[in-house]
């Protein structure tokens, strides 16, 4: 599993070098043809790796519920990240992968929810979250440049 955490860890800090040099517009537009800004993908990415880690392991998710409702799965931008505001969520990024490998490691995960995914991919355990986790943040690591292209 230490690979799956090295994953999550390279992937944002993938993420994180994208948004170097971005003034907080540039985060919040939405091209054509996109549904979402760059700031929603990044909190994206904090509260679906909450929800499929700890959510659907009867656990309490460590990220504040007010991001959680915001930024889940069927959600769009609705308001905009002040720069501090931003600053958390890119700590929350950064941080919860190794908070995510210490609990996995300390055995917290005794009990998993299955969930059908929205690609048809059944997750049954957290070790089938985290790895289906990494390849949803690959996912948004693309929409994040590809958003980057049209700034």
């Amino acid at each position: 599993m230490k690979t799956q955490f090295d994953i999550l860890r390279v992937s944002r800090a993938l993420v994180l070098k994208e948004l170097e040099g971005l003034t907080l517009e540039q985060i919040h537009k939405i091209p054509t043809g996109f549904k979402n800004s760059i700031a929603w993908n990044v909190a994206h990415l904090v509260v679906t790796q909450q929800l499929l880690h700890y959510k659907l392991a009867n656990l309490d998710c460590l990220c504040p519920d007010e991001l959680i409702e915001e930024y889940k799965k069927g959600t769009s931008p609705s308001n905009t990240f002040t720069e501090e505001e931003f600053d958390e969520v890119k700590d929350l990024l950064l941080g919860l992968p190794d908070t995510l490998e210490e609990d996995y490691n300390a055995g917290i995960f005794e009990t998993y929810t299955e969930y059908p995914t929205s690609t048809g991919f059944v997750l049954t355990s957290i070790e089938t979250a985290i790895s289906f986790n990494n390849f949803h943040e690959g996912i948004h690591y693309g929409i994040i440049r590809a958003i980057k292209k049209f700034l």
